[in-house]
């Protein structure tokens, strides 16, 4: 017979998502309807960019916030644009030292599936082939964002300017998938 886990069994568990949701969605296409004949000439050049943000609510309970846009363009016409703001409530219960790597690099990653999925549904509506982001390494982005900290330390300017910002990941002139 299967227990139910108990409270403190919760309680104990490295982290918790509380919630997901979208706070911001939005997609142009300034082109349609001529770029979708222009699509069958020529290959589209695809510009995403990623950018991760955690923010405090409550004492162990953070707000992991995932930012991906993404335009396409045919030759210099934009095709379309698309804008993804994707957040998820956690609970985390890890030492203090580890807390910011759990919201900025193992959060996301439990978000990502969710919002890639969004984006590709989003992209297939508006007319387009779906956007299939691969997988994204929020651990490089994390270690890329910690040594950009450290330079600006160095060179004596204010490392938290922005928020507790997890720094992104640019993937210029991916073809569309």
């Amino acid at each position: 017979m299967a227990t139910e886990p108990s409270d403190t069994a919760a309680a104990e568990q490295p982290i918790i998502i509380n919630a997901q949701y979208i706070k911001d969605l939005s997609f142009e296409a300034p082109g349609a309807p001529m770029i979708f004949s222009k699509m069958q000439e020529e290959n589209p050049d695809m510009s995403v960019s990623v950018n991760v943000a955690a923010n405090p609510l409550q004492d162990n309970t953070f707000e992991t916030v995932l930012e991906i846009q993404a335009e396409c363009k045919i030759k210099d016409e934009v095709a379309f644009i698309l804008e993804l703001v994707y957040a998820g409530v956690f609970t985390i219960n890890v030492p203090d030292e580890h807390v910011q790597p759990v919201l900025l690099v193992e959060s996301p990653r439990l978000l990502f599936p969710f919002a890639r999925n969004i984006l590709a549904d989003v992209s297939r509506d508006g007319g387009f082939p779906p956007l299939m982001l691969g997988p994204l390494d929020f651990a490089s982005m994390f270690q890329a964002r910690l040594q950009e900290a450290e330079k600006a330390m160095a060179a004596g300017a204010d490392p938290e300017t922005g928020g507790d910002n997890g720094g992104g990941e640019e993937t210029p002139n991916e073809p569309a998938q």
